[in-house]
């Protein structure tokens, strides 16, 4: 019973950015629930698959620095309000090392994002993608944001299989 309490806890991370990126992408929002829930469930997660107080403490610093860039980032226009907290809520439950394969992933997965909404908002693809649905059509529209919460999300589920929690998982 205890290892289907623990993988339940533990597939929340995935499944909580995949839906911050699905709303990004269809309305350039990351809802704060969304954030505030990986918050809420990383102490419960990190019981149940016993992390020690040491590795928590490294979490949350882990947690903090996200936090930190994300604010700079967002204060640079670089990013949204919502990107910035899925950015740090991320960053918490990954902790060391695996965060630096979550900076590089978003990094990689952000490039890959802007030169795909380059393609869309071109003079050769636009004419096509107007006819899809409204949320497609308005990631065609020149000038428009970049909903860089997909890039922190691929960049989070790349990063996951090295985090503390995958290693604690199948250690059981």
């Amino acid at each position: 019973m205890l290892h289907v309490v623990q993988a339940a806890l533990v597939a929340l991370f995935p499944a909580l950015v995949i839906v911050a990126a699905l709303r990004d992408v269809t309305s350039y929002t990351i809802p704060n629930w969304l954030s505030l829930a990986l918050l809420a469930a990383f102490p419960p997660a990190a019981l149940a698959m016993g992390l020690p107080l040491g590795a928590l403490g490294l979490h949350l610093g882990v947690g903090v620095i996200g936090l930190v860039a994300g604010m700079a980032m967002f204060a640079l226009g670089w990013i949204g309000g919502g990107d910035a907290k899925l950015f740090a809520a991320a960053a918490l439950w990954l902790g060391w090392p695996a965060v630096a394969t979550y900076a590089a992933m978003t990094g990689l997965a952000g490039g890959a994002l802007a030169l795909t909404l380059l393609a869309l908002r071109s003079g050769y693809l636009r004419p096509y993608v107007v006819t899809g649905p409204a949320w497609f059509s308005r990631l065609a529209e020149p000038g428009e944001n970049v909903p860089y919460g997909a890039a922190i999300a691929a960049g989070a589920l790349a990063a996951f299989p090295a985090s503390p929690f995958m290693a604690a998982f199948s250690g059981f």
